[in-house]
């Protein structure tokens, strides 16, 4: 009875160990791939398929062995790979494949290391991908590539793996020294070209604002003067300002006409008293020729009368012929004055030398200046020379 006892133990221990040996748990991120006797078990009537779903599940110890897959998506880097673009441009590129096995069962028996295939693929993908991309290109058109990297990795890994590429990111573009300022002065030169037209377009802009605003303050000065005060105002509104009023316009052509205009009638004044001074001395010396009279002596020639200083006064007839009488010594020294001025224009009297040109016996013909001309006693009275005034 003892024996029957302890066998049942025995089993008991060993059905238990069984049981637990053949439970196995799959996560919910999980797939569980049974093998029976190192084969993919096949789904049959009575028992399940080779892929196990996320929950409690069960194998036959020693029969069968579980290998658990993950669905999540998982994140790989692709070490960076130097290549040349197509622009003859040595560069260096990194990047990043986002993968996830949507086929455990291929994952598994197709490919031994599934993730370090899909590293291999995506390092001689972008090696490729380099060599038919340009410079330009490959720094300002990446989605461009991302996708076509995400194309030709995931015709590779899709249908014989069953692992199906997500996304394909670049993540650093490194380039030469030299090259990368070449680029800054390229950039800089379109910054400053930009800058320039942006500058230019707005001081286009202004002048064809102040030109319309400069024709319409042209219409009406007082908007000139308006603007003046205006500035004016903001000027002082500041601190420490010194301000230096300039004088309008309107006052210095208000002067420049004044002192036009007192030139201008200034002038005929002037040409007016020399016209009558003449006149006075055409008057004067044609009484005199009228009046018979005999000189005795050079002293006694008259002086020239309304031709002396513009304020002298002109000596009377009747003093004229006191003073050959000796009366007023003012008189006496007029008539010396006149005699001087004729003993230089006609030389001096008694010299009784002919001057040049004219013959023994011939007057030189009397200055304008002299007054009246001498006559002999007996000789008719010559009319007097017209003037020009």
């Amino acid at each position: 009875m003892e024996a029957v006892v302890i066998v049942i133990i025995v089993v008991a221990i060993l059905a238990f160990l069984g049981a637990a040996a053949s439970v196995r748990v799959v996560q919910q991120f999980e797939n569980g791939i049974v093998f029976r006797f190192g084969q993919v078990q096949r789904e049959g009537r009575l028992r399940p398929g080779a892929v196990r779903r996320p929950g409690l599940t069960f194998i036959v110890p020693i029969m069968e062995r579980m290998q658990k897959v993950s669905q999540q998506t998982v994140t790989m880097n692709v070490p960076a790979q130097e290549g040349i673009t197509q622009d003859n441009v040595s560069v260096r590129v990194d990047a990043v494949v986002y993968i996830r096995v949507i086929d455990p069962v291929k994952a598994i028996v197709n490919v031994q290391n599934y993730g370090y295939a899909v590293s291999q693929i995506g390092q001689t993908s972008l090696r490729s991908v380099i060599g038919q991309t340009d410079m330009q290109e490959l720094l300002g058109e990446r989605e461009k590539i991302n996708a076509r990297l995400r194309r030709i990795m995931d015709e590779i890994t899709d249908a014989p793996w069953g692992i199906r590429i997500e996304r394909v990111e670049i993540k650093d573009v490194s380039l030469p020294e030299g090259m990368k300022r070449s680029m800054a002065r390229q950039a800089e030169a379109e910054r400053e070209r930009r800058a320039r037209i942006i500058t230019a377009d707005g001081e286009f802009q202004a002048s064809k604002r102040l030109a319309a605003a400069a024709e319409i303050m042209s219409q009406d000065p007082a908007a000139l003067q308006l603007r003046m005060l205006q500035t004016v105002v903001e000027v002082s509104a500041e601190k420490n300002s010194t301000l230096v009023m300039p004088l309008p316009v309107e006052i210095l052509r208000f002067f420049d006409k004044m002192s036009g205009g007192t030139a201008e009638a200034g002038r005929p004044a002037e040409r007016t008293d020399l016209r009558e001074r003449l006149a006075k001395a055409e008057e004067d010396l044609a009484l005199a020729a009228e009046q018979p009279s005999t000189l005795e002596s050079p002293q006694d020639v008259p002086p020239v009368i309304g031709l002396d200083a513009p304020g002298s006064k002109s000596t009377p007839k009747s003093e004229s012929r006191g003073a050959s009488e000796g009366e007023p010594e003012g008189a006496s020294k007029g008539g010396k004055r006149g005699s001087e001025e004729a003993r230089e224009v006609s030389g001096p009297a008694g010299a009784g030398e002919t001057p040049p040109g004219l013959e023994a016996g011939e007057r030189p013909p009397a200055h304008p200046l002299d007054g009246p001309a001498q006559r002999q006693p007996g000789q008719p009275a010559e009319p007097p020379a017209d003037r020009e005034s």
